[in-house]
C-alpha cells in the first residue's frame, strides 16, 4: 500500500486526460481560452494504461478521469473500458461538463463507470451562458436526466461565485427534492488561468451554509464517507442531498487520499503544489516500473501537510494556471 509521510493511505488517482475544453468557464480560464499543449505532449493511452497498472499494483484502486473535458479526446470510452479490465482498479469515476455525454451515457456502466460528477454552475440559461460563455445548458440538463434514467450515481458540482450565481444556490438544492442526486457547492479556487484571485474568500463554506440555513433551518448533517471532501446534509423529505466543499479553505487535507496526474504526466501530490516530477518524461526516457515506483514513493515521502503548505512551497507563489491543465 502507498502511504505518505503523514501516514495517509493513498488509493485514489485523479487523471486528467486532456487540457482542452469546449466551455470557457470564468473560474477556469479566460474567454480566449488557454494555450493548449501539443497532442504529442499528452500522455498516450498506452502510457496511461501502463501507469494505472503500476499504480494499481501499489494500492491505487480508485481512478477519476477528468480534463479539461475528457470526452473531447477521441477513443476515451475504449480507454476507460481497458482501465476497467485492470483487476486492481475497483471503481472508475468521471468528471464532465455534460455537453458531449448524452449519447454515451447508456454505455457508461458497460465500461465500468461507477459515478459521474457533472459540472453545472447555474440552472438559469442566461447565467449559465455568462459563466461558461457558451449556450449549452440544454445539453447538460439532457445528460443529467439520462444519468438518472440509467441509475448512475450522480453529483452536481457548482462553483459558488460572488455576484454571479448566488441566486442558484436554493434552486440547486430544490433539485434534490425529487431527484436522487447530490449537489455539492464548491468554494471558488484560484485556478482561473489569469492569476487574479479577488473575491475567492467572500463565499466560503461558512457563508454558503448560513445562506442555505436561512431558507432551510431544518437541514440535518449526514455521516460523511471516509476521505470525503464535502460536508454533507439533507433536507427532511428530500430524496437527494447536498454538500459543501471547502476547496479554498482546504479543510479536508488531513484525510486526503489522492494524487493527481496532469494531461502531460506531471505528478501532483496536492492540487495546490506546482508539480513534483513528470512521469511521462521518465517513461519516454526508458524508466522501468521499479524506477517509477521509486520516484512515486519518494514524492509521497516528502508530501506537503496540506494545501497551504503546498502552495507556500511552489517556485512561484502566484497561482495562474487553469484548472483545465491540472484536472478539475
Amino acid at each position: 500500500m502507498l502511504y505518505d509521510n503523514h501516514g495517509r493511505k493513498i488509493n485514489y488517482l485523479r487523471l486528467a486526460v486532456t487540457d482542452r475544453c469546449n466551455l470557457r468557464c470564468q473560474y477556469c480560464m479566460p474567454e480566449e481560452g488557454i494555450n493548449y499543449v501539443d497532442r504529442s505532449d499528452l500522455l498516450t493511452y498506452e502510457e496511461i494504461e501502463r501507469i494505472i497498472r503500476l499504480f494499481g499494483s501499489l494500492g491505487i484502486d480508485k481512478v477519476r478521469i477528468t480534463g479539461g473535458e475528457p470526452f473531447l479526446r477521441k477513443g476515451m470510452m475504449e480507454c476507460i473500458a481497458r482501465i476497467n479490465d485492470i483487476p486492481e482498479i475497483t471503481s472508475i469515476h468521471i468528471t464532465t461538463n455534460g455537453t458531449l455525454t448524452r449519447d454515451l451515457i447508456p454505455r457508461f456502466k458497460d465500461v465500468g463507470i461507477k459515478s459521474v460528477n457533472l459540472s453545472l454552475d447555474s440552472l438559469d440559461p442566461e447565467r449559465f451562458k455568462m459563466i461558461t460563455r457558451r449556450d449549452d445548458l440544454d445539453k447538460v440538463m439532457e445528460s443529467l436526466m439520462s444519468l438518472i434514467e440509467q441509475d448512475i450515481t450522480t453529483k452536481i458540482n457548482m462553483v459558488v461565485m460572488h455576484a454571479q450565481n448566488i441566486d442558484d444556490l436554493l434552486p440547486m438544492i430544490e433539485l434534490t427534492k425529487h431527484l436522487p442526486i447530490s449537489v455539492r457547492f464548491l468554494e471558488e479556487m484560484p485556478f482561473n488561468g489569469i492569476g487574479i484571485h479577488d473575491n475567492m474568500a467572500l463565499w466560503d463554506h461558512k457563508r454558503i451554509l448560513d445562506f442555505i440555513v436561512q431558507s432551510h433551518p431544518d437541514i440535518r448533517p449526514l455521516v460523511n464517507e471516509p476521505n470525503s471532501t464535502s460536508i454533507n446534509y439533507q433536507i427532511p423529505g428530500y430524496i437527494g442531498s447536498f454538500g459543501i466543499i471547502a476547496s479554498y479553505s482546504r479543510l479536508f487535507c488531513g484525510t486526503c487520499n489522492r494524487i493527481r496526474l496532469t494531461p502531460t504526466g506531471l505528478l501532483k501530490t496536492c492540487l495546490y503544489d506546482g508539480g513534483i516530477f513528470n512521469i511521462k518524461q521518465l517513461i519516454r526516457e526508458g524508466a522501468t516500473d521499479d524506477n517509477l515506483t521509486t520516484a512515486l514513493t519518494g514524492a509521497l515521502g516528502s508530501r506537503a501537510k496540506d494545501g497551504h503548505e503546498a502552495e507556500s512551497l511552489r517556485t512561484s507563489h502566484l497561482i495562474n494556471e487553469s484548472m483545465a491543465t491540472i484536472g478539475g
